[in-house]
């Protein structure tokens, strides 16, 4: 997907135009994403119908892929980025969706992946990514919120998932991370939206990007047999889809990122000239923060050093912020009026979103810091 600019040629080819007709949509409904004034039933099928979730998937199972292995990962973050840039919103759930479809691609489940496929490539169903908490649990922030106790050949499930994006009304499917009753190890699985004792909240009210189906979710003795399975231990899988996880997440900074820099550059003005230099600096840190990434997950050392890609994602949200800020000072005060400074504003809370997303900066920072004392130490 280019979506650089919102209209195809006559004879472009099919799937150049339904990206094009996808920009074009975007640019109309970010506000009413944003404010969830848009219904968020029409995002999923619109991605997947221009080809969003294919980014980076193998070509044999559906996708779009066109290079092999983990270096097809920086496609669908690519993917990501570009729609970050109109709308944070629809970046989101792509994130969501897209990890959902890399658990299934790693998972040793052909069974599952083969049912699920599909769907989540059309974006008929949504997949989930609930594995916040377990991320967390990987780099020692928290316990597992989703504890099992053995029932016939499968589970019974308890639990809670306070935050989960894409849990659409017309069916989903969840990433869990669950922990062994006992204490002994955890597992993960895809639990769908119809599980008896499966039950979605309302929508959170979030500040921004509301049309993103974002809900908890709470397990009352929800069963779940060894078909859902994504694997069987959590603590050797977890590491391997962590860099889809932040890699596919630093997308939505990427993206709006640029779209900041792009507007903030196309202002005019001699006062304005004086912003060139930091504007340049801070361009140059992004593209610089982004090769490193591509580097990193196509090399596959974020699976053993996780370390480089938590700074990674730290400073891609950084810079966004920074981006943004500067695109207030380029518009000046265009950007605090209405209706100019309506598309500034969105960006505005979508930088605030981006640094509390799960794992939050916080969280990373202190995963960083706590990794660093044993070096101190020794």
């Amino acid at each position: 997907m280019t979506f650089l600019a919102p209209d195809a040629p006559a004879d472009a080819p099919a799937d150049a135009k339904a990206e094009a007709a996808l920009a074009t949509w975007l640019d109309g409904q970010a506000q009413a994403l944003d404010s969830g004034a848009a219904e968020p039933a029409l995002l999923l099928p619109r991605l997947g119908a221009a080809g969003v979730f294919g980014a980076g998937v193998p070509q044999a199972l559906g996708g779009r892929a066109t290079r092999p292995g983990q270096a097809a990962l920086a496609e669908a973050v690519e993917a990501i980025a570009r729609l970050s840039a109109r709308s944070l919103a629809a970046g989101f759930v792509a994130w969501s969706q897209r990890s959902f479809i890399e658990y299934l691609l790693q998972s040793p489940n052909a069974a599952l992946r083969e049912r699920l496929l599909p769907g989540l490539l059309s974006g008929a169903v949504a997949g989930a990514t609930g594995l916040s908490n377990a991320m967390k649990f990987l780099s020692g922030l928290e316990a597992l919120q989703i504890t099992a106790r053995p029932e016939g050949a499968g589970w019974r499930l308890d639990g809670l998932m306070p935050w989960v994006t894409n849990l659409r009304r017309e069916g989903f499917h969840v990433a869990a991370a669950i922990g062994h009753g006992d204490g002994r190890g955890a597992f993960v699985a895809a639990l769908p939206h119809d599980t008896p004792g499966l039950h979605r909240s309302a929508d959170l009210e979030l500040m921004a990007m509301r049309a993103t189906n974002t809900a908890a979710i709470t397990l009352d003795a929800a069963p779940v047999g060894a078909e859902h399975v994504l694997h069987e231990d959590a603590a050797r899988w977890l590491p391997q889809v962590r860099p889809a996880f932040l890699g596919l997440q630093c997308g939505l900074s990427i993206g709006l990122a640029r779209r900041a820099l792009e507007v903030a550059q196309a202002q005019s003005g001699p006062a304005r000239a004086v912003l060139r230099a930091p504007l340049a600096a801070l361009e140059a840190r992004l593209a610089a923060e982004v090769q490193a990434l591509y580097e990193g997950l196509e090399a596959g050392r974020f699976q053993a050093q996780a370390a480089p890609l938590f700074r990674i994602r730290i400073a891609l949200a950084e810079i966004a912020a920074e981006a943004v800020g500067l695109e207030l000072q380029a518009s000046g005060g265009r950007a605090y009026l209405q209706p100019q400074g309506v598309e500034f504003a969105r960006r505005w809370r979508e930088a605030a979103f981006l640094p509390v997303i799960t794992p939050s900066l916080v969280q990373l920072k202190a995963a960083l810091a706590a990794a660093a004392r044993p070096e101190r130490a020794a």
